[in-house]
């Protein structure tokens, strides 16, 4: 893949990025990026990028452009993509850059009825700049979609959410012990924001992943499930089986990669989660 430097208005060196995989890995491409945790870009001119799909048929409905910003708190055990974690590892681009690579392909998406899904690494990191994508993409006529962990919700005010068409919120325990040793972070912010989103009558895909012992526990899932029925909003809960597609990038970058020896999601046990949900009330596939 051709990454030529390009200069960008302000003078800022950035980097052009072309359509490729969330597979693919990224390391220090932008060793300059601030840190994550305490990123507070205000003017969102620039973002930090790992990758960009231009036919995504797994991130919302239609055939999708979804953006993978890089940037993300949580450090979740079945992580496929560690290297969006850190911005430094992500492709500096400016927001015109990217805004005019998505108008390229708008005719396509419209004529699908599609549009854009910006994805992560946790792209609430980076609020200032995927409002800017957010608000070019209503205006090119598309669809949108905002996939997150909803830890950092409140940052997203109603202005912002009212650009978001749909959340694919990712719900990744019930039970707040398992949360914490899934992501070592708080379950509550989640909850709260999936609560705001009911409120306001915002549609939610809920996703779950589900990983052989670590989140198939039935009183887990079961807890999820009652939280999710009662809400009219909530179109559909994706269950996702785990998989090691990502295994290579924890070695690659020294990581411990706790799920080694996991194997991949049986067939018959992402049935019985599906059906459990189902029999809790809930649209599940």
């Amino acid at each position: 893949m051709s990454t030529p430097t390009l200069e960008a208005d302000a003078g800022t060196p950035q980097q052009r990025l072309d359509a490729g995989s969330r597979h693919e890995l990224r390391v220090d491409e932008a060793p300059d990026a601030p840190d994550t945790a305490t990123y507070d870009d205000r003017k969102g001119d620039f973002g930090y990028v790992h990758s960009f799909e231009s036919a995504s048929l797994v991130d919302g409905p239609g055939i999708r452009m979804t953006l993978f910003l890089s940037g993300c708190l949580l450090r979740c055990q079945y992580c496929h993509n560690p290297d969006t974690w850190h911005m430094k590892d992500g492709r500096k681009v400016s927001a015109a850059y990217m805004i005019e690579r998505l108008r390229g392909f708008a005719p396509a998406l419209r004529a699908m009825d599609s549009g854009l899904t910006i994805s992560g690494g946790e792209p609430l990191v980076q609020i200032a700049f995927t409002r800017r994508l957010y608000t070019a993409a209503k205006e090119l006529g598309l669809h949108t979609a905002l996939d997150t962990s909803g830890f950092l919700g409140a940052r997203a005010d109603d202005a912002y959410l009212a650009q978001v068409d749909l959340v694919l919120l990712d719900i990744k325990s019930w039970d707040r012990v398992t949360y914490l040793r899934v992501t070592e972070r708080d379950l509550a912010p989640t909850l709260e924001f999936a609560e705001r989103l009911a409120a306001m009558g915002k549609a939610v895909w809920v996703r779950y992943v589900l990983v052989p012992g670590l989140t198939d526990d039935p009183a887990n899932i079961d807890g999820v499930a009652r939280f999710v029925a009662s809400m009219r909003n909530v179109e559909w809960v994706e269950v996702l089986p785990f998989h090691q597609l990502g295994a290579f990038k924890w070695k690659v970058l020294g990581l411990e990669y706790k799920l080694a020896g996991t194997p991949p999601c049986p067939p018959a046990l992402l049935e019985s989660t599906v059906a459990r949900f189902r029999d809790a009330g809930c649209n599940a596939r």
